[in-house]
C-alpha cells in the first residue's frame, strides 16, 4: 500500500484550512469593524458560502505550481458541477421575494382552513405545512420563510421563553426532514440522489409520507401544549409592502419549475444518445446539432465529453449521459 502523495497530502490540509476557516467566519466579520480601510476583504471572507469556493482556488494554484497547468486544467474538466449550480439557481430563485410571497399568502390560506382559533392555526401552519413546503422550494428557502414569519407575527409578540425554544427546535428538526418528498430540496439528498438513482417518486414513497407524517405529529404536539397562551396570544400585524405584479410572480414560479425540471429529467433526445459504453454513429450534422444541445444539459459527469464528441467537426458519434 502506497502512502499518499504529496499533492493528496497538500489538499487534505487545504480541506482541513477550510474547515477551519468555516469555524472563524465570525473572526473576520470582527477584522471588518476594527480595520475599515479593508472591511471589504474581511466581509468577503467572513461569508461561509464563499469559503470552500476560495479553498477551491487555493488548491488549484497549488496544482499549476507542483503538477503544471495542463494537468490542473484536466482535473477542473473532470469535474461534475452540476449539482453546485443546480443548488446555487435554485437557492437565489426560491429566496427571491416572489417565491417567498406566494409561499406565505399559501401558508396564509391553508390557516385559514384550519379549524383552530386564528393564532394557533398560523402557529400549526408554519411548523406543518411550511417544512414541507421546502420539498418544493428547498428546505434553507422555507426555512428562511418561517423565521421571517415567525420573526414579525409570533416573536414580536412576546412569546414566552418556554415557548420560543420549542418553536426553534420544532422547526429545525421539521426543516430537516420537509424536504425529503423530492429529490432536489434538501442538499444531502441532492449530494447522493442522483448517484443512487433516487428520483421524486422514490424519495415520496419511501421517505416522503413518513416525513409528512413526523412534521404534523411534532408541529401538532407544540401547538396542543401551548395551546392555551397561542390561543390568548395577539399576533402582531403583518409589515406592509408593495403588492408584486402578478407576471413577475408567475415569472419567478415559472423559473424555478423549469430549473427543477432541466435538473430531474435532463433534455436528452433519445434518438441519438445511447448508453456511455457504446456510442453509435449519429445519421446527420442536425442530429448530432440536437445531441450536442441535449448531452449539454445531461447531468452526467461526462455530459461535457459528449457535446464535444457530437460538436468535433468531421465526428458524428455521441455517448449518452
Amino acid at each position: 500500500m502506497t502512502g499518499p502523495t504529496l499533492l493528496q497530502t497538500i489538499g487534505a490540509v487545504v480541506f482541513a484550512l477550510a474547515l477551519v476557516h468555516t469555524f472563524s467566519t465570525k473572526y473576520f466579520e470582527r477584522l471588518a469593524h476594527r480595520t475599515p480601510d479593508h472591511a471589504g476583504i474581511w466581509h468577503l471572507l467572513g461569508e461561509v458560502e464563499i469559503v470552500f469556493g476560495a479553498w477551491a482556488g487555493v488548491l488549484i494554484l497549488v496544482m499549476i505550481l507542483i503538477a503544471g497547468k495542463e494537468s490542473a486544467t484536466q482535473y477542473l474538466d473532470s469535474r461534475n458541477f452540476t449539482e453546485p449550480l443546480f443548488v446555487f439557481a435554485i437557492m437565489v430563485i426560491a429566496g427571491s421575494r416572489p417565491i417567498i410571497e406566494i409561499a406565505s399568502a399559501t401558508t396564509r390560506t391553508v390557516a385559514r382552513f384550519l379549524p383552530l382559533a386564528s393564532p394557533q392555526a398560523m402557529y400549526f401552519s408554519l411548523l406543518a405545512f411550511v417544512p414541507l413546503l421546502g420539498s418544493l422550494i428547498t428546505e434553507p428557502a422555507a426555512m428562511t420563510l418561517a423565521a421571517l414569519i415567525l420573526r414579525d407575527r409570533f416573536f414580536a409578540a412576546k412569546l414566552s421563553t418556554r415557548l420560543r425554544y420549542a418553536t426553534v427546535g420544532t422547526l429545525f428538526v421539521n426543516i430537516s426532514i420537509g424536504g425529503t418528498l423530492t429529490s432536489f430540496a434538501a442538499p444531502p439528498v441532492l449530494m447522493v440522489a442522483s448517484t443512487w438513482g433516487w428520483d421524486s417518486a422514490f424519495m415520496f414513497t419511501t421517505f416522503g409520507w413518513r416525513a409528512t407524517a413526523a412534521v404534523f405529529i411534532n408541529a401538532a404536539i407544540v401547538t396542543v401544549f401551548f395551546r392555551r397562551e397561542l390561543k390568548a396570544l395577539t399576533l402582531a400585524p403583518e409589515p406592509a409592502r408593495p403588492s408584486l405584479p402578478r407576471v413577475v410572480l408567475g415569472l419567478h414560479v415559472g423559473l424555478l419549475a423549469t430549473v427543477v425540471a432541466l435538473r430531474t429529467t435532463g433534455v436528452l433526445p433519445a434518438s441519438c444518445c445511447s448508453s456511455w459504453a457504446s456510442p453509435r454513429p449519429i445519421p446527420s450534422t442536425r442530429t448530432a446539432s440536437s445531441c450536442a444541445r441535449g448531452c449539454w444539459w445531461a447531468t452526467s459527469s461526462r455530459a461535457w465529453w459528449c457535446w464535444a464528441a457530437c460538436s468535433n467537426g468531421g465526428s458524428r458519434r455521441c455517448c449518452g449521459a
